[in-house]
């Protein structure tokens, strides 16, 4: 819709893509008056039984003040939103505020769409609107046959309750979010993203629209390498120029197919990629494989066509992948797609890959083949202007293929929601995920992410939160997917060393315990000459080990005239326990067989049992940083996942209601006064202490009487704050005499500097001060930190950081993740400090921060932590009207 068509109140904000239940694509937007004739075609083509459901009336067409009505709304007290497709509103729902925190709830979806969930999306997003609003419930009227707007409420997650007055329905409920509702949508966005991508993996039809005749042209090729690849559906050519390529029947144009078509890969001149989107949108496809390049990577006119190409895909219910793809790849015998630019189909296997650049997709097919780790579905995003790592992994959660998960990200779009998915995903499945650091050249040509302002550091923890393996190149990924794939989950971090030389296994040892392992079995060696039934004899004495989870077995050349030998051997120990083994034979890598000890395996992705290989290593570094960050993995799996954090004693409503209202008064944000903070951290139930400037002795003094002694008189100066050797406080002053000589001597003693205001607060306990931030970034949203104060975070960077929402486990964590954290805990003999109080704090400010986009920064500094709790002495808030996050509540692609 063009902007000049938008009320000047528009909250273009409210707009979003979202994926339906049956894997298209509808387009959420508010209502606007220019709609009064889409209403209207919309309610013709509507059966009398919907109306009459809708409006309690045969209303066989609306009148010019109903359609005014409905299509004039203020987007405060009266807000409505639409679901488009194309051009045509195929849903509309709407609220009417009956007082400051109830509104009135209707909906109306088309007939030709329903079951696609459009209904469930619309509440979502209503209701995370008026929650914005200061919202609490919601009322419906329905009628008692309308079983499918009932089943709406009722499966939504919310406590509903209902009445029937007068033959009607009276339903109420509040639209908080639960636990129970905030996995109902969380549910339904994983199946319906799922479902998406499945049809993609698995098409029924393909067309692969610009296949010459020309032979290396990338049509030509990838047309050749999905017919020689085996895909078992129908594959066809669009070539107006030809009646056929390389044997399959070619069409003019998509539309022109006398099958309907799943899947287009796109191989034309970026300036033709409308008008085959257009084609392919007439015709109802489902997804397009854009190999073309030419778009976002060449420049702004690039990354026009690419909005323009997203716009058009997206409101005709389709997925994109690319464009700059290197294509899909499903090695399941029931698909056998190669629609890649990859010559030849990879060998089946478990381990699902991603990747976005086309480079990098050749990069990590070729090493997953020289190691004959097998795949089950490959696929790489390019520019990443729909499809992405987040929809994959959506994908694999339902894939029972699919035993582990690779990952090598360029950059990242919405790292909240890769975080949760993440999550969830790592609860069954490993995740392995190599990304490329943050450099002064920002993201690739192409890509669309914002610029973190912390990353790497948030990422990690962001890694850490999730349960997901950070590793730093594509060797390391298969290294550690070749442990998660072909032997048991580690069970804890007790390791034996066997070997045929001592140095090699003390070295091995020693990498071990460099690691995290505990070594409690040898390193045990025999001899290089030795005969192997005694080589054979350690493995088994180390494997029959009760206090051992893992064996690292390594052996030198000597041995090499007996290599199979010794390999068949180590793998027939090793499939009959059920202990995790690892062994290293220099200058080989990969999976190695019973049968075929120094040839790697080829895998059956179909096989449902365990799949029990060999993973042989080039070094005993590889083999152990790989059995490492299995067996921390296993931990994050067996571990407390934690509970949601008690919101008792938070207003958020209050708190948005002082949030608005400052920014009300100063459109391009301000720094909180203490007293400001103060009003504001109560609302979350966070006790800033009070402090009173001062300006003279007297007035020092004056202070101190009214907030009682002990007292602390200290500078507010930055510049005095920031160098511990200006000493520019003096602490536990206990009358009327101390507290004027203290000011005095401050003031002239910081004569020299920049010494600021000087303030009197009343004494902290004794304990141990630390540091609490918020920080909104540009990339990953909130983003908490915690650390000791001083030089261990000023100037060694001891600092620990979190991605809210936070749970306790995840709070207790970020805790204990500096290595400053011993002093809280009664360092050489201080009283330990008070973890729950320290963590409560901890979580209500990540809490804070999660609900509050407009809280730019708020850094509690200092916060004493002691025995008895927690005083918060000093904060710094800076406001800011929100940019959007990547991530809210609402159901949306991004």
């Amino acid at each position: 819709m063009p902007d000049d068509a938008l009320p000047p109140a528009y909250p273009s904000e409210w707009e979003a893509d979202v994926v339906l239940r049956d894997g298209s694509v509808g387009h959420v937007r508010p209502i606007t008056p220019a709609d009064e004739e889409r209403i209207r075609r919309f309610h013709a083509g509507q059966s009398a039984e919907s109306i009459y459901l809708r409006f309690f009336a045969p209303l066989k067409e609306l009148s010019p003040r109903d359609l005014h009505r409905f299509t004039h709304v203020d987007y405060s007290d009266r807000v409505a939103l639409v679901m488009m497709h194309r051009d045509d509103i195929i849903g509309i729902g709407r609220y009417d505020k009956i007082d400051p925190t109830t509104a009135e709830v209707a909906f109306n979806i088309s007939d030709h769409y329903q079951g696609k969930g459009i209904g469930s999306v619309l509440l979502e997003h209503l209701a995370d609107i008026g929650r914005d609003d200061g919202l609490t419930s919601f009322e419906a009227e329905v009628l008692p046959q309308n079983h499918k707007m009932l089943a709406v409420f009722a499966d939504a997650g919310y406590i509903v309750s209902r009445r029937v007055e007068d033959g009607v329905v009276q339903v109420h409920f509040d639209i908080e979010p639960t636990e129970k509702s905030e996995s109902v949508r969380l549910s339904r966005e994983h199946r319906a993203e799922s479902i998406s991508i499945s049809a993609l993996l698995a098409p029924e039809v393909i067309a692969v629209v610009g296949a010459g005749r020309t032979e290396g042209s990338v049509g030509h090729e990838v047309l050749r390498h999905l017919r020689d690849g085996g895909f078992t559906g129908e594959l066809y050519a669009v070539n107006p120029g030809a009646d056929e390529v390389l044997g399959i029947t070619s069409y003019p144009t998509v539309s022109a197919i006398p099958s309907h078509v799943d899947v287009a890969v796109v191989a034309v001149p970026a300036d033709q990629a409308i008008a085959v989107v257009e084609d392919c949108a007439g015709a109802n496809v489902h997804g397009l494989v854009i190999i073309s390049a030419g778009f976002a990577e060449a420049g702004k006119d690039g990354q026009k066509l690419e909005r323009r190409l997203l716009r058009l895909a997206r409101d005709s219910g389709m997925r994109i992948v690319g464009p700059t793809s290197f294509g899909l790849i499903n090695t399941a015998e029931s698909v056998s797609m190669n629609a890649s630019l990859a010559p030849a189909m990879a060998p089946a296997g478990h381990l699902g890959l991603f990747a976005q650049s086309g480079p990098l997709g050749i990069a990590v097919l070729q090493s997953a083949g020289r190691r004959s780790l097998g795949i089950s579905t490959f696929a790489s995003a390019g520019n990443r202007l729909d499809v992405s790592g987040n929809d994959l992994m959506q994908y694999w959660m339902d894939d029972d293929r699919t035993r582990a998960v690779g990952l090598y990200l360029e950059s990242m779009g919405n790292p909240r929601k890769f975080s949760r998915i993440g999550r969830r995903l790592a609860m069954t499945k490993p995740v392995i995920v190599i990304k490329a650091g943050a450099s002064k050249f920002g993201v690739p040509p192409g890509h669309r992410a914002r610029v973190s302002e912390v990353d790497p550091v948030a990422f990690t923890a962001m890694l850490t939160q999730a349960g997901v393996i950070h590793v730093d190149n594509i060797h390391e990924m298969f290294d550690v997917a070749q442990i998660l794939i072909h032997q048991p989950e580690p069970k804890g971090r007790r390791v034996a060393i066997v070997g045929n030389s001592v140095q090699l296994s003390a070295l091995t040892a020693q990498v071990a315990e460099s690691q995290g392992l505990q070594v409690t079995h040898g390193p045990a060696s025999v001899d290089a000459e030795a005969p192997l039934d005694q080589f054979a004899k350690q493995v088994r004495k180390a494997l029959a080990n009760d206090e051992v989870d893992s064996v690292v077995v390594c052996f030198t050349p000597p041995l090499r005239r007996g290599e199979d030998e010794a390999v068949a051997m180590i793998h027939d120990l090793a499939a009959d326990t059920d202990k995790t083994v690892v062994a290293t034979m220099i200058g080989t890598r990969g999976l190695m067989s019973r049968d075929a000890p120094t040839q790697p395996v080829t895998e059956t992705a179909d096989d449902a049992g365990p799949d029990r290989q060999l993973p042989l290593y080039m070094t005993p570094e590889d083999a152990v940083r790989a059995l490492a960050k299995a067996t921390r993995y296993g931990e994050w799996r067996r571990k407390d996942k934690g509970t949601p954090l008690s919101r008792s004693g938070i207003e958020r409503g209050k708190a948005q209601d002082i949030i608005d209202a400052h920014l009300a008064e100063n459109p391009k944000g301000l720094h909180l006064s203490h007293e400001q903070a103060q009003e504001l951290l109560a609302a979350y139930g966070i006790d800033l202490w009070a402090r009173t400037i001062v300006a003279s002795a007297g007035e020092a003094v004056a202070a101190a009487e009214t907030l009682g002694y002990p007292v602390v008189v200290k500078s507010l100066s930055p510049i005095v704050r920031g160098q511990a050797s200006l000493q520019g406080v003096r602490v536990d002053l206990g009358s009327a005499t101390a507290v004027r000589e203290a000011f005095e001597s401050l003031d002239a003693r910081l004569a020299a500097y920049d010494r600021g205001q000087f303030a009197v607060q009343r004494m902290a306990h004794p304990g141990v001060s630390t540091v609490v931030t918020g920080t909104e970034d540009p990339l990953f949203g909130p983003v908490v930190t915690f650390s000791v104060a001083g030089p261990a975070r000023d100037l060694l960077e001891d600092i620990g950081y979190r991605i809210p929402p936070l749970n306790d486990v995840d709070v207790a964590e970020l805790i204990d993740s500096i290595k400053a954290a011993p002093l809280l805990g009664g360092y050489k003999g201080a009283p330990p400090v008070s973890r729950g109080a320290l963590a409560e704090l901890i979580g209500r400010l990540s809490m804070l921060s999660d609900d509050m986009s407009e809280v730019a920064s708020v850094i509690l500094n200092p916060v004493v932590a002691h025995p008895g709790g927690v005083d918060v002495l000093g904060a710094e808030i800076e406001l800011q009207h929100p940019a959007k996050r990547k991530d809210s509540r609402r159901r949306k692609l991004t």
